[in-house]
């Protein structure tokens, strides 16, 4: 560790006792600092342990009182299986092998081994991530400050010089924005922008409107003719041009059907059988409901919105304005998914239109005792798929995924596919639902992954007339095509990683972000475990 590393957390300590994990107020200005992680995101919490391992002295700064985002949030399977794990190295492929460490100290054999590059599928429980990753920043010695929620952002011409939160004022040479919003980037002045592209705009025959699920022959209006709750459009507008709609999102349920474990799902208060008669004439026309169950240790499974479903766990149309939205705003966002979340299971375990067989399949199901303690055993992160997207220095498209996958300043090898949830559902006015926006996987055949191209550091870099000291590794720019793959956590996991390390070299060399010299930045993630060079088996 650098001197003035241990100068900064001396000095930092002694304003914070407590510092790591901290809930204290702070309200002076902290020491200034090398980096500022804002966002305790996947990518967020390897963009601080890797800055940090480079030497640099780093606090991270999570808005809410939950670290790990989804990681350790419910997402108990992080779909590392539909891309080329060979590529996937570096603190992704470290967590997880501490986890089946972490399960093999106490004497437990996963069904899987990290080591072997398959197709397996990597899971595990929610409170087992959340200890290898609270392990990992606490060997790292990163200062982690939470309930600290973005106010404003002090800059000087392109440099941001403070972030004011609501609990304290923070200052660094060097922030990273590792929200899954891009909330930094926007109280900065960095272009950005939401929702879907039209077709025409560069190029991408996924983008605009996408109709990939069929129709459901069922009316979607009521006795008024006015449409049913849970539609949100009776006009889905032009399919070549664009939209501000963003896909669903959802909250990834942490389940079992253990006795011994189970807590009963909460009853959702004011219950409204009508919210859902949509969904009940899909059922008795014979339209199958529910969600996705992953199976997970400890007897548990990973429930997820079906991307296949008509009707699943995801709150069509509910995520749109969470991104613009304050705090007390994304509050209501919030609890309006939670809400639904609890109807949802209330009406597929408890309605006369839902088959018996599946009445009984998900009845059988509650949340986990051992889980989310402090959150009624109830997920505390919302699965936001996409949010503001920055309109940075290289606008990655689907051109660069399918067609141009190589670049010269790469920084990852994604190789997700490209995969979209719904983002509108609308009842048509001569007869029928449909659900629009799904991109079913677009993945190689054999095996079953997504193609392999580079995400250049361009991406995460704002128009240096933006800003000059901020990296964007999750809401980086690209078009919605473009974050319909990258938005997952291997890969989010791994930009968050190269943007640390890219922050401690800016830092360490008094230099803008932009005029950080590639070659240098490539040697540190090579030493970090990166993989830069593409598969020669990936076919394009």
């Amino acid at each position: 560790m650098k001197i003035q590393q241990v100068i900064f957390l001396v000095a930092l300590f002694l304003v914070l006792p407590t510092a790591i994990g901290a809930q204290q107020s702070v309200k002076q200005t902290v020491p200034n600092v090398d980096v500022i992680v804002y966002g305790s995101t996947p990518g967020g919490f390897c963009a601080a342990i890797a800055a940090s391992r480079e030497g640099a002295s780093v606090i991270l700064l999570e808005p809410t009182d939950h670290v790990g985002g989804l990681n350790t949030g419910g997402l108990s399977h992080s779909d590392s299986n539909q891309c080329d794990r060979n590529t996937v190295l570096g603190l992704f492929d470290e967590w997880h092998t501490r986890i089946e460490k972490d399960y093999a100290s106490r004497g437990v054999q996963l069904p899987y081994k990290v080591s072997v590059k398959d197709q397996a599928k990597w899971t595990y429980e929610p409170h087992v991530a959340a200890r290898v990753t609270q392990q990992m920043l606490d060997e790292a010695k990163v200062v982690v400050l939470t309930k600290r929620y973005l106010q404003s952002v002090k800059k000087d011409g392109t440099q941001i010089k403070r972030l004011v939160t609501s609990d304290g004022t923070f200052s660094a040479e060097v922030f990273i924005d590792a929200t899954y919003e891009g909330d930094l980037m926007a109280a900065a002045g960095v272009s950005w922008t939401i929702g879907r592209e039209g077709r025409a705009e560069y190029g991408e025959s996924f983008a605009g409107k996408q109709y990939s699920k069929p129709k459901m022959e069922i009316d979607g209006f009521d006795l008024d003719d006015k449409p049913l709750p849970l539609v949100t459009a009776t006009d889905a507008g032009p399919e070549e041009l664009g939209d501000k709609n963003v896909m669903v999102y959802s909250f990834r349920l942490c389940l079992t059907a253990d006795p011994e474990n189970r807590v009963p799902f909460p009853k959702p208060a004011n219950y409204d059988p009508a919210r859902f008669e949509v969904m009940r004439r899909y059922a008795k026309a014979g339209g199958k409901l529910g969600f996705d169950l992953y199976s997970i240790p400890g007897g548990k499974f990973d429930g997820n919105n079906s991307i296949g479903g008509q009707f699943s766990l995801g709150l069509v149309g509910g995520g749109n304005g969470w991104s613009e939205a304050d705090e007390k705003g994304r509050t209501a966002i919030w609890e309006a998914h939670k809400q639904y979340t609890l109807e949802f299971y209330h009406f597929l375990t408890n309605d006369p239109a839902v088959p018996a067989a599946t009445r009984r399949k998900y009845a059988e199901l509650g949340l986990c005792k051992d889980e989310f303690q402090g959150y009624d055993h109830f997920s505390p992160a919302l699965y936001v798929r996409e949010g503001r997207r920055m309109k940075g220095m290289y606008v990655l498209s689907q051109k660069d995924i399918l067609e141009e996958p190589a670049k010269d300043d790469p920084i990852v090898v994604s190789s997700f596919p490209i995969d979209s949830h719904d983002c509108q559902r609308v009842a048509l006015k001569d007869g029928g639902i449909i659900n629009e926006g799904t991109i079913f996987p677009v993945r190689r055949k054999a095996p079953q992954q997504g193609y392999a191209y580079h995400v250049p550091y361009r991406a995460i870099l704002p128009k240096p007339v933006d800003c000059s000291n901020l990296l964007v590794p999750i809401a980086l720019s690209c078009t919605h095509v473009g974050i319909s793959s990258i938005r997952v956590e291997p890969t989010w996991m791994i930009l968050g990683q190269s943007a640390g390390i890219a922050a401690a070299l800016a830092a360490q060399e008094g230099v803008s972000v932009q005029q950080l010299t590639y070659g240098k930045l490539r040697k540190r993630l090579l030493t970090q475990r990166q993989v830069l060079e593409l598969p020669e088996s990936s076919e394009h």
